[in-house]
């Protein structure tokens, strides 16, 4: 009989069912990593799934608030009690009529402001519209109070805008012409209670040259933003 392990069997080991110590030293195995990193990754896990829940939830609060906060507005806004800021009509000047004559300008090249100084709610609107369709470019649209009783309607311009403000004047019968210290070549509307509707187009396009029409030379309404 020899001290020899049998063969087969390394020098030092366990009984055959022990495979995991040597030498009287515990064996690191695969298992035993497995257990430790399986830890660690389900920890980090974890922490990363609770991060992103957090920031999901961040978000989605400051989407809903964004949501509310254009509802509320829109409602104001539609309801009235919300009031955005519009262009007043510029403040007219003292000054002669021009001695013109004018010729018709083609309506896309002519700068339009409409405003409504009637008690009628969406009249600007109308009168906007209404040029719109026959080319005008409409730039403002909003409400203006001027003193002024029976007017069909104001044009304003500066003084590079005569041409434009007497193109204007043939779409719509009877109106005043009054000329403002601006120095583009828009043209302000100021419809009054005398309002009915604009020309037909044909005859405001075959106008003839001519002086623009202000019989309110020494006589200037006074008006207000409103």
């Amino acid at each position: 009989m020899t001290n020899q392990p049998p063969r087969g069997q390394r020098d030092g080991a366990q009984a055959k069912g022990d495979q995991e110590e040597w030498h009287g030293h515990r064996i690191v195995t695969e298992r035993d990593l497995g257990a430790v990193f399986d830890d660690d990754g389900d920890e980090s896990a974890a922490r990363r799934s609770k991060r992103k829940r957090t920031f999901h939830g961040i978000v989605l609060g400051l989407l809903i608030t964004v949501l509310i906060a254009a509802a509320v507005i829109a409602q104001g806004i539609t309801s009235g009690w919300i009031a955005l800021p519009q262009a007043a009509p510029r403040e007219p000047v003292e000054t002669g009529c021009p001695a013109g004559p004018y010729l018709y300008q083609s309506p896309d090249t002519v700068t339009v402001n409409v405003y409504n100084t009637t008690a009628t709610p969406g009249l600007a609107g109308e009168v906007a519209e209404a040029l719109k369709e026959r080319g005008f470019v409409v730039e403002t649209v909003g409400n203006s109070t001027v003193n002024r009783e029976g007017m069909t309607a104001i044009i304003l311009s500066g003084p590079t805008g005569e041409s434009a403000a007497f193109t204007l004047q043939q779409q719509i019968p009877g109106t005043q012409y009054i000329q403002d210290d601006r120095e583009d070549a828009s043209v302000d509307v100021v419809v009054g209670s005398a309002y009915d509707s604009l020309v037909p187009v044909e005859k405001a396009q075959a106008a003839p040259p001519g002086p623009i029409t202000c019989p309110w030379q020494s006589e200037a309404p006074s008006g207000e933003a409103g």
